[in-house]
Formats: C-alpha cells, sequence, structure tokens
C-alpha cells in the first residue's frame, strides 16, 4: 500500500477528467480582477492535515478562486474561513485563518480531504468525475485506520463519503442513514459520522446555516473523540 505522500503526488499528477483539466487551468489564466497577478495551483490538490489524525472532514471540491488558487484545501475562500475558525475553537488548529499554503497553519488530529480534487465548473462535478476521483477517497480511509469521527460538508460529501467507505468494504447501515444538518451515526469500529451544512456562502449568506450550528458540529466531534481518551 502506498503511503499518503506518494497518495499525494499521484493526486496532484493527476489528469483523468479533461473538463476539469481544462478549468483550473482556464480560471487561472483569466481570474477575476481582485486576483490578477496571483499564480494560481491550478492542479488537483492533495489532502491536508494531520497524519495521524482521528478527526477527518470530507468536503465536496476546491473552490475556483479558493483551493485552485492557493493549494490547499479551504484555503483562501470564505468557507476556508469558517472551517477553520470552527477547527481553532474547538482545537484542531494552530491559528483560525488559512490564506495560502505557506501561512504557518497547523492541524491537530484532523485531516481534510474531499469528494473531489479538481475546482469544477459551477462547483458540479459530474457522476463520472466523482467515480474517477472516489479511489483516492478510498486510499485515504485505508490510510488513516485511527479516524474516530467523521464530519461530511453537505450531502454530496456524505454520499460520496459512504460510496468510499462501502468500496473499502465497510458494511453500510440499514435503513441507510440520512443526510442532515447535526445528524449523527455510527459506523463499524466505532466510526462517528457527523453531517453538517457546507460552509458555502450560499448557505452562510441566508442564514441556513450558522456559525452555532457549524460550531456545535465540532463539539460533537471533540467530544467523540475526548469520551474515548478518557476511556
Amino acid at each position: 500500500m502506498i503511503d499518503l505522500d506518494e497518495l499525494t503526488a499521484a493526486v496532484i499528477a493527476c489528469g483523468k477528467c479533461p473538463r476539469l483539466v481544462r478549468w483550473r487551468e482556464g480560471v487561472a489564466k483569466h481570474p477575476p480582477r481582485r486576483y490578477v497577478g496571483r499564480d494560481y495551483w491550478a492542479k488537483p490538490l492533495g489532502g491536508f492535515g494531520d497524519p495521524k489524525a482521528r478527526l477527518l472532514i470530507v468536503g465536496l471540491a476546491p473552490a475556483a478562486h479558493g483551493g485552485n488558487r492557493t493549494g490547499r484545501m479551504f484555503t483562501g475562500d470564505r468557507s476556508g474561513d469558517w472551517l477553520y475558525a470552527a477547527l481553532y475553537v474547538h482545537g484542531f488548529a494552530n491559528q483560525s485563518k488559512s490564506e495560502d499554503r505557506h501561512d504557518g497553519l497547523k492541524l491537530k488530529d484532523c485531516y481534510i480531504t474531499a469528494a473531489v480534487r479538481c475546482a469544477p465548473p459551477d462547483n458540479k462535478p459530474t457522476r463520472l468525475e466523482f467515480k474517477r476521483c472516489r479511489p483516492y477517497l478510498v486510499q485515504e480511509l485505508k490510510l488513516f485506520s485511527n479516524i474516530r469521527a467523521v464530519v461530511v460538508l453537505g450531502k454530496i460529501a456524505f454520499d460520496s463519503f459512504l460510496a468510499a467507505y462501502h468500496e473499502n468494504g465497510g458494511v453500510i447501515p440499514k435503513p441507510r442513514p440520512k443526510f442532515g444538518h447535526g445528524a449523527s451515526f455510527v459506523l463499524a469500529k466505532g466510526i462517528n459520522v457527523i453531517c453538517s451544512y457546507h460552509p458555502s456562502q450560499q448557505n452562510t449568506f441566508t442564514g441556513k446555516l450558522t456559525r452555532p450550528m457549524f460550531h456545535d458540529v465540532f463539539r460533537q466531534a471533540r467530544a467523540v473523540l475526548y469520551s474515548r481518551d478518557v476511556g
């Protein structure tokens, strides 16, 4: 089995989806005015965080001018502002802001990944693109064998995680768990899955997702890990 560094290198070198390659590179060549003159990563993104993490966070895909620009998951956009602020408050990050991949941010006991590793047009990967990218998430599940809590950000991340979990040999409970903000359930080996709305501007600007709601999710995750620490 390959190690995490080898997996990350394979992700970054991936060119399986021509539509996504064209999009991510085209965005870098024609950025909005506020980013003119900035260097864009414009490649797929590996995961980010603690290689010994017990908390796994699964998102949808990099943002065109967020991760696709900065080269790190949830970095350089509003969704990342929400996520890293929450991780900092609950002890999973050493700082509350994530502006670029050289800003000194470190995660503790937490690793962030996504269902798709390239920025997609309109934030909507196709079914085939999800399928092509899923082996990377499956491989991460093999590598992170000590995961005890999983936070899924949005319904699509929820479905993608369960598909990868099943492909990795996991058994999906019956009846199949349903997504809902704050909903949680336990998989085999004591893996607690906690659902959250995605911290996209569509959700945060409309009040569908509030900061207290979002912080409650990570409070749940921390309680899972802490209760195990104290036996």
